[in-house]
């Protein structure tokens, strides 16, 4: 994706998944992603090409992203391809003592003593971030997710996408939670992932917003009305400008002109990447139902308040699949037959029945999404297997585990 040559709407995506490192033994955060791309890039580079999946840094040093090298006409066999590059990494940091541990969270740091910065090249990025928001927080420290890039070309499509992402992403921790604890106990959501990160930057609040961004739909309005209100808030305490770009922004989606796409930031990471790309493929199908005025027509969508479809996500936040949708407006703009009010889950079966079960790729998809049907979200797995004695013991036999669903390529049934 690029903004010279840009790919129209559904004919390519970018995925992007984060992994914690740890150790082997005791599963606490292992700060070294700087000596395992030094391994294979041979210096301290912020990024490193695999073949079909690149490597890069985050601002957390125990934090790995993997992701493809370049944009990828189908997420047929991603998984398979993700899952080639994991046992890569592990083959590599094992002699760290270390593995690689996947979900939203870390069930214990502590993010105050553990945080370590990428220290080497582009830390000024990471240290400006620091200095203003200090990032000494779950919020920025402690939070791994599966992003989406979906392409446009032209403010008509860019309009149409942003529309209908806009309305998709109060639906997404019901399929995808899976944060349950931090520091060592229940926080009381399924997402603490999307708790912690709504208030990550409270010192200016414009960098967040209320994560479902505002209703702009060209990219001069989106400029002029959400990026250049961010860069003027921060200014004051960013004043070389080091943060003055479009990823500064935190909202739950965010344009990058730089490259012409769209990118969603509000999934939970799941168990392997079998199951992280089922949610991807279900979210992309729903997308494009509404992008196409299947479910809702376009100006519909663009009608939607974003401190209503806050309100929304906030509920799903707490309660993933359980949450209870009595706001008939939207259940309508999803197609949503008869009732009144409907759980998040079962708004998602009728959506999976109706846009997703048809897609080339479904039989893929389809034993990770009957698992979260069935016994529900990632998070909602961890806690009962965790059980009401949440020990550090606990956590880390239901951790261990979940290190080796990754390790092996499987999804996690939860069962106490």
């Amino acid at each position: 994706m690029s903004a010279d040559q840009p790919l129209h709407l559904f004919s390519a995506f970018g995925i992007e998944l984060e992994y914690m490192i740890v150790d082997a033994g005791t599963l606490s955060v292992k700060p070294i992603a700087d000596e395992l791309l030094k391994l294979v890039g041979g210096g301290y580079e912020m990024e490193v090409e695999r073949g079909p999946i690149a490597w890069s840094n985050e601002l957390a040093l125990h934090v790995i992203e993997l992701k493809t090298n370049g944009p990828a006409g189908s997420l047929a066999g991603l998984g398979d391809t993700f899952q080639r590059s994991l046992a890569d990494i592990e083959a590599l940091i094992e002699p760290f003592g270390a593995r690689l541990l996947p979900t939203a969270m870390h069930p214990w740091m502590d993010p105050l003593g553990e945080l370590r910065l990428w220290p080497h090249q582009d830390n000024a990025i990471y240290n400006t971030f620091d200095r203003i928001f200090d990032c000494r927080g779950h919020g920025w420290a402690n939070l791994q997710s599966m992003h989406i890039n979906f392409p446009f070309a032209g403010d008509e499509e860019f309009g149409r996408l942003h529309a209908a992402i806009r309305m998709v992403l109060p639906l997404l921790p019901g399929l995808a939670a899976s944060s349950p604890y931090w520091e060592g106990k229940a926080s009381g959501f399924m997402d603490t992932r999307l708790h912690v990160y709504r208030d990550n930057a409270r010192r200016v609040p414009s960098v967040s917003g209320q994560i479902i961004p505002e209703r702009v739909f060209t990219q001069h309005a989106y400029e002029q009305e959400l990026l250049a209100g961010i860069y003027r808030d921060l200014a004051p305490l960013d004043p070389d400008g080091v943060l003055q770009h479009e990823w500064v922004n935190a909202r739950g989606c965010i344009a990058r002109f730089d490259r012409m796409a769209i990118e969603i930031r509000l999934l939970d990471l799941q168990e392997c990447p079998q199951a992280d790309l089922s949610v991807a493929g279900v979210v992309i199908e729903v997308v494009r139902a509404m992008t196409e005025g299947a479910l809702c027509e376009p100006a519909q969508q663009r009608g939607w308040d974003e401190a209503v479809l806050s309100g929304l996500l906030s509920d799903a936040t707490t309660s993933a699949g359980k949450t209870v949708i009595d706001n008939r407006a939207y259940l309508d703009a999803f197609g949503f037959p008869g009732r009144t009010r409907a759980t998040l889950g079962e708004l998602w079966q009728h959506l999976i029945e109706r846009c997703v079960v048809s897609a080339p790729e479904y039989p893929q998809w389809e034993p990770a999404l009957s698992l979260i049907q069935r016994e529900g979200c990632l998070a909602r797995r961890i806690e009962r297997a965790v059980g009401p004695d949440s020990s550090r013991e606990a956590l880390r036999r239901v951790y261990g585990e979940l290190a080796d669903c990754l390790r092996q390529g499987r999804l996690f049934r939860g069962i106490g």
